[in-house]
């Protein structure tokens, strides 16, 4: 889905392509971006920078439930796949994160088509 400002002139669409969003600024996280260009640290900066009107973004929909106030999420038809990655040191043996890692691979193996 995109995430827009409130106020952005798309704001109001029941669903986007990602034609759409052409010429507007997405941002990049730091991996993806050359020196000297604005980077993305977090998603918290990202939605700060959306909101301000600085910025639109292209996230999952799993994210919906948790944007500002004074942001928007709109459907992208077209928009890409996402793939969510969890990560952990090795010698963890936390069983909180034991049970939310099952939890993912379940959630995950219910929702594939």
């Amino acid at each position: 889905m995109a995430v827009l400002p409130r106020g952005h002139r798309l704001a109001g669409r029941a669903e986007l392509s990602m034609a759409d969003l052409d010429g507007e600024p997405l941002p990049r996280w730091p991996s993806a971006v050359p020196e000297g260009f604005s980077r993305i640290a977090e998603s918290g900066q990202l939605m700060h920078l959306v909101a301000l009107g600085r910025a639109v973004a292209v996230v999952p929909e799993s994210i919906r439930a948790n944007l500002r106030h004074d942001v928007v999420g709109v459907p992208v038809a077209d928009a890409p796949p996402t793939t969510l990655v969890l990560a952990w040191p090795q010698d963890t043996r936390s069983r909180a994160l034991a049970a939310f890692v099952r939890a993912a691979a379940e959630a995950a193996r219910v929702s594939r088509p």
